[in-house]
């Protein structure tokens, strides 16, 4: 199977992608490829649920029960304008019956954007006109396309629009401070920020990360009710949208995360889960779960990387605020993350 870049204009043959506005339309292309099929090969089976919306561009598929051809999919048709076998989990399977071309969209992604095009754009029309028109919706539609959003309500994702709060800054203003209360969320909707932490062998902090357009940040300490964690900073003239703590966590966090107990999370490890223990080294040396490795929380978003985003992870740490925080973090950019109900701590028995 071979993937090349998507031209935007495919989509608009298809429905119901044809609906979406322009500046969604747009960013969903970035979201997706076209791929290609030689003859023979399977798109999907019978009985799969993988949440994939799929459309024929070129080439005709054939749709298979029990062995038997029992209907076709060929380009260009009315058939085809709309997605091939969309139901879950699939009734038929799909082959090539030559070289196909397709496109494949994230069905929760497709369902988040339609629902924020077809009512969120209208419900936040006040919001909007707040937003510069250097930065118009493009935060908005960066944020939706997080993994995060595509577990909360659509009702939810309209409220957290509609209670958002804009506020400008200038390059070198302190938008959140390292040791400060957790009272916000944020996401930069308006240039560049970096991320610092102060050390005590670097009072000036030492960089983490850089902070663009559609980035979020300030999540942790809401969620651990922990104290900042470190200093985020404009390195130009921007602005941000900020949600306050108490509708953060009933309508962001609340609907994110997955937790379980220690049972339910034995059988998450038996069935081939990792442990992941949030706490500081010196913690976990003096006592861990078998099989656990250790991310501090501090280094989730540097270490994430070497996390295996098709493998789940059970979170846990001494009482389970930090492991949520964590899992938090993990669930936002795609990976499939649990939190050990009470921690480690807490009696199993």
């Amino acid at each position: 199977m071979t993937t090349e870049q998507l031209d935007v204009n495919l989509l608009k043959a298809f429905s119901p992608l044809d609906g979406l506005k322009r500046d969604n339309l747009a960013a969903l292309a970035r979201k997706v490829q076209l791929r290609e099929l030689s003859p023979g090969q399977v798109l999907f089976k019978e009985g799969d649920t993988e949440k994939r919306t799929f459309y024929v561009v070129s080439g005709t598929l054939e749709l298979v029960d029990q062995g038997k051809v029992v209907g076709t999919v060929e380009s260009k048709t009315d058939l085809a304008r709309n997605p091939v076998s969309p139901v879950f989990p699939r009734r038929v399977s799909a082959r090539a019956r030559d070289r196909v071309q397709f496109i494949s969209i994230d069905s929760d992604l497709l369902d988040v954007m339609l629902t924020w095009d077809q009512t969120g754009t209208y419900e936040v029309s006040d919001l909007q006109g707040k937003v510069e028109a250097s930065g118009g919706d493009d935060w908005m539609t960066v944020l939706l396309q997080t993994k995060a959003f595509h577990k909360i309500p659509p009702a939810n994702i309209q409220a957290i629009f509609m209670r958002m709060q804009q506020i400008n800054y200038r390059a070198g203003d302190v938008i959140l401070k390292q040791g400060a209360e957790g009272d916000y969320f944020y996401v930069l909707t308006r240039g560049t920020a970096v991320v610092t932490r102060e050390t005590p062998l670097s009072k000036d902090g030492i960089k983490l990360a850089e902070l663009q357009v559609g980035n979020t940040f300030g999540e942790e300490a809401l969620i651990s009710e922990a104290k900042r964690n470190a200093t985020v900073t404009m390195s130009s003239e921007g602005a941000v949208m900020r949600l306050g703590k108490d509708d953060f966590k009933r309508l962001l966090n609340e609907p994110m995360l997955d937790w379980v107990s220690f049972d339910q999370a034995k059988e998450l490890i038996n069935g081939g889960a990792q442990w992941l223990d949030v706490r500081l080294p010196s913690e976990y040396e003096n006592q861990h779960l078998d099989g656990a490795i250790n991310i501090p929380l501090y280094f989730i978003r540097l270490k994430m990387s070497t996390l295996d985003p098709d493998r789940k992870y059970v979170l846990c740490c001494d009482t389970g605020r930090r492991s949520s925080a964590g899992a938090y973090i993990l669930s936002e950019r795609g990976y499939h993350a649990f939190v050990l109900r009470g921690g480690i701590n807490k009696d199993q028995t």
